[in-house]
This record gives C-alpha cells, structure tokens and sequence, in this order.
C-alpha cells in the first residue's frame, strides 16, 4: 500500500516537472524583450526588477515602459532614488497612478540606501518589511532577482493557473489555492524565468480574450480547456457600485501663464501631489454661489461648460471647473507654476487644468514653448 502511493506521489512529482520544463522552453523562444528584463545569461539587477514591479502594480506594460526608462536614466541605482527629493520622484511619476506607491518608492529606496547598504533583502519574507511591497511582489522579486523558489501571482499568473487546474472559485476568494497551485510548479532552478514565463504565457497565448490555445505548451494539460470553460475563467466576484462624487475646481492663471496649484496633505488620496484649489466633494455640484465661496480667493471666475470625469477605485469623481486671469498674483497659499509639464500633477489635476483653458490643454503646451526659448 505504502509502495502504491509512493508511486503516485513520484508520478505527480514528474508530471509537474514536465510541465514545468515546457513551459520554460516555450518561454526560452517567446520571452518578451522588455526594458527591465535581464538578456538570457545575465544576472538580474535587485533594483531594476524592484522598480518595474512596484510601477506595473495594477499598471500594463505599456503603461509602464516609458515611465520605468525615464527613471531608471534619471536614477540608475538605488542610492541616487534615495536621495532625491520626494517631489521630484512624483512629478516624474505623475500620470502613471496609484500614487502611494510612488511615496512607498522612495521611504523604500531611503531604507535599502542608509539602513541596508544598498542591498535588497534576497528572501520574500525580509522584501515584505519594506515599504509598498506584499506578497505578490516580493515573490516577484525574491524569484526573479535572487532565483528565490516562490510563486508571483500577479493577475496574468493567476488567470493561467486558473485555467490549468479549472479552478471556478471566485476571485479574490480564491487567491490562496491559485497561490498554492502556482507555487507547487515552482523549480528549484530558474525560479525567475518560470515566474516571467507564467506572466508572459498570460499576457499572450493565454490572454483574458480569445486565447490561443493552440499556441499554449500547457494545452494538453489544461483542465479549462477540456471542459471547453477556457474564457469563463478564472471567475470573479461581483464588484460593488462606486459612489459618484461632485465638486468645483479653481483654476487660476498668473498673466505670464503660471497656474495657482497647491499641495494635498501627504496622507490618503493623492497624497503629497498638486492639484489647483478644489472645494469639498459631496453628492451634488455646489450652487454657484456656494462654489465662489470655495475658491481661494476673490475673482472673476466663470464656470466653463462641461465637467472632468475620473475614476478611482473605490468612487467615481465629477468636477466643475472655474477659471480666471489675473494680472496680479493674490497672497494666497500655493505655488504659481509655469512648467505644468514637470509638477507633480496626476492625471485628474491635468484634466482639470486642461478644461479650464479649452483644446486638449495649451496650457501645457505653453510650458514646453516656454523651456524652449
């Protein structure tokens, strides 16, 4: 009886290391060229892989790519993150979203410089300790960086998984056995590349839509696919209805094109980044009058047509905007600033701006004019 399922056990073993191996030889011929990747044959950087997986977060690749070079040229190294100035680091992050993990990038990057001599921790349970970085990235980065035998489940992994062991428990109920049934394929060597191999098998032939089955090393093996259930997973639960939130907006520009902006507090919703003078947000837009007596200061404003639409997380947002010229700057708190381009303004401030001066925002494009001449 004993000697049966010891049989069993060694068969189960194989069967997962042959899967296992296809799946890196599919990958050795279809990996993705991307810039924070390591060529075959080279080690990987802690840092480069540290900082690509904290920005691709909720984020595509896409997305991504160009903010990850523009950091990576203005900061090669650890060190030089953590020493340059908060403000710096969201401007250059502003439009990629998610804020917070811009601030956790940096209190990161100041621990891994002054506290650990500017060496990552190479296991997932001494990664977690540092700021803005759970269990999903830390796999990702204590297998990719350091060959760590750990599972990265991020939403590509788990739809493959998902997929190949039919699993129809909801997400994100069913995170734990998708991370269970992930790392039970891990090997012990090349962790890193079957990690970008399980990411790259989500992001292609085993897309959300349509997927290529027929283009999959794992389609024999596939329990969704036998059962014809492939696009049905992995089943998600319900999301509940985001509540619609209203409010003004005050954009003032200085007569040599500067806007008024002023600095959110550092903690919660966009924190630490600029945005123009906003009033409270309710259910309902405030009546004129109310909102004149929101703006910063005494002005001709007038509301211009149409509102700004946003979408959070958790809240759907809607703004109306208010715009004035004034020749002279009025002592109010904030900072008047002429090179939009470069604030740290995130994308709903940018749309804010944008409006109150029409066409796709020239203000912006005043900015650039201006740096050229």
């Amino acid at each position: 009886m004993v000697h049966i399922m010891h049989g069993t056990h060694t068969a189960k073993q194989s069967l997962r290391g042959d899967r296992t191996q296809r799946l890196l030889a599919w990958y050795d011929i279809h990996r993705r060229d991307l810039p924070w990747r390591a060529k075959p044959g080279e080690a990987a950087d802690p840092y480069r892989v540290w900082l690509s997986e904290i920005m691709l977060q909720q984020t595509t690749v896409q997305a991504v790519a160009a903010y990850y070079r523009k950091f990576i040229t203005r900061w090669p190294t650890v060190k030089a993150l953590a020493a340059a100035p908060l403000d710096d680091v969201l401007a250059a992050w502003a439009g990629l979203g998610y804020y917070a993990r811009a601030r956790n990038l940096h209190k990161a990057a100041k621990i891994v410089a002054e506290e650990l001599g500017g060496r990552f921790p190479s296991t997932a349970e001494e990664l977690r300790k540092l700021p803005g970085i759970g269990a999903y990235t830390s796999g990702a980065i204590a297998a990719i960086a350091f060959g760590a035998s750990e599972a990265a489940m991020d939403a590509n992994a788990e739809r493959v998984i998902a997929r190949l062991f039919a699993v129809e428990e909801a997400l994100p109920g069913a995170k734990p056995k998708l991370l269970s049934l992930g790392k039970s394929l891990v090997p012990e060597r090349r962790a890193g590349d079957f990690a970008q191999a399980l990411m790259d098998l989500g992001s292609g032939p085993c897309s959300v839509k349509r997927p290529s089955c027929g283009s999959c090393p794992w389609a024999d093996d596939c329990q969704a696919y036998k059962r014809g259930i492939v696009e049905r997973l992995p089943l998600k639960a319900p999301k509940p209805a985001r509540p619609l939130l209203r409010g003004a907006a005050f954009v003032a520009r200085d007569s040599a094109g500067a806007v008024l902006l002023v600095k959110r507090p550092e903690k919660g919703l966009l924190g630490s980044m600029l945005q123009p003078p906003l009033g409270p947000w309710s259910e309902n837009f405030p009546a004129a009058q109310d909102a004149l007596g929101q703006a910063p200061f005494h002005a001709g404003w007038k509301k211009r047509a149409g509102i700004v639409r946003h979408g959070f997380t958790h809240f759907e947002l809607e703004i109306e905007v208010y715009a004035t010229e004034v020749a002279k700057r009025p002592r109010v708190e904030g900072t008047w600033t002429l090179d939009l381009e470069n604030a740290a303004l995130p994308t709903i401030m940018r749309k804010i701006v944008a409006h109150a001066y029409d066409d796709n925002g020239p203000l912006f494009r005043q900015a650039k004019s201006a740096r050229k001449r």
